[in-house]
């Protein structure tokens, strides 16, 4: 069995090699799939895809005609995937629906404690000689108030560690979650949860209703020097948007590990290279705005279990015809 996997980094190999079964054969790209890489699959058996690949019905319809029959995917989010045209072209398109929820909760609250204690500056000033600690005033996390928009598996770990802090919980999703309740979270409207955050949380899928969720509209609703922390998708924040707020003093800081331009940016060396994108650049001229490059699943423990259930997808496929964890049309609105 030949799988092709796209976006290879180092840390792919390793993984993937170490779960692969005997008699997978696993060839690395490090390209992005799109039309121009998509001969690469040629005489392949499975592709094995990542966020930032193209998987719109023109490359669909080349890993067809070369005789794909399944797509594994090696992320939980599939909003890259035009999935009815997966369905008509006879593709299987398999995801990996949880990793470890605690890797991204915990780097959320990472970006919390930097941004507050401004750990990033104090880092460079020390280095530099400088112990000053003018432009470093930090708040006591305790008795604010932590909004969480999307309550499933990692925003329900994420609201247990603000509990640890003594922060007080609020929530907006379809469903409240249980476990989020018996922490004492007080499901509310979008729009009060705006209102009243001192710190909010992203951790939502992206779908049409929370595409661009914090935009010019919505900015007015929020509460006048919010902590913004997006950790889920990038396209739920308005980057235009959330500039506009930082230079009015809106968004009193921001933290984002996805942004939502990323695919020309993130996983990518660049540091010799002049940046492209002029709201991205931007952005990063803020003083309170911390950057993480998608990295918020980036532990031990999340390769790992994100190799196994991809390699225990293509071996499933291939025993009975079904992926562990195929996507349809019926879930486009993406993963909790």
């Amino acid at each position: 069995m030949r799988i092709v996997v796209y976006s290879a980094k180092p840390y792919d190999r390793q993984f993937l090699d170490g779960a692969a079964r005997p008699g997978m054969r696993m060839h690395y790209c490090e390209a992005r799939l799109s039309l121009e890489t998509v001969a690469l699959a040629k005489g392949a058996d499975v592709v094995c895809a990542f966020v930032n690949d193209d998987l719109s019905r023109p490359v669909l319809e080349k890993l067809a005609e070369t005789g794909i029959r399944l797509v594994a995917l090696r992320c939980a989010g599939f909003n890259q995937v035009d999935l009815a045209s997966a369905e008509k072209l006879g593709l299987t398109i398999a995801r990996v629906p949880a990793y470890s929820p605690y890797a991204v909760a915990e780097h959320t609250m990472a970006l919390i404690l930097s941004l507050n204690r401004k750990i990033h500056r104090a880092y460079n000033r020390v280095r530099e000689g400088n112990f000053a600690l003018d432009g470093l005033l930090g708040f006591d996390l305790h008795g604010k108030t932590v909004g969480i928009v999307g309550t499933g598996k990692i925003g329900a770990i994420f609201a247990r560690i603000a509990t640890g802090f003594g922060c007080r919980l609020i929530g907006h999703d379809l469903r409240p979650n249980p476990d989020c309740e018996a922490l004492g979270m007080a499901y509310v409207t979008r729009e009060e949860l705006l209102q009243t955050s001192d710190i909010l949380a992203l951790m939502c899928p992206l779908t049409p209703e929370t595409r661009h969720l914090i935009r010019n509209e919505t900015l007015p609703l929020l509460k006048r020097g919010v902590m913004l922390v997006n950790t889920s998708r990038g396209a739920i924040i308005d980057t235009r948007a959330a500039i506009t707020g930082l230079k009015d003093g809106t968004i009193g800081s921001l933290g984002i590990d996805v942004y939502e331009e990323e695919a020309d940016l993130f996983f990518e060396d660049l540091s010799n290279d002049v940046l492209r994108d002029d709201v991205f650049a931007r952005l990063l001229t803020f003083p309170n705005v911390l950057v993480t490059g998608h990295q918020g699943f980036f532990t031990q423990e999340a390769l790992k279990n994100i190799a196994d259930t991809t390699i225990g997808n293509i071996e499933r496929f291939f025993d009975s015809g079904k992926a562990l964890h195929a996507v349809s049309t019926q879930q486009l609105g993406g993963p909790a």
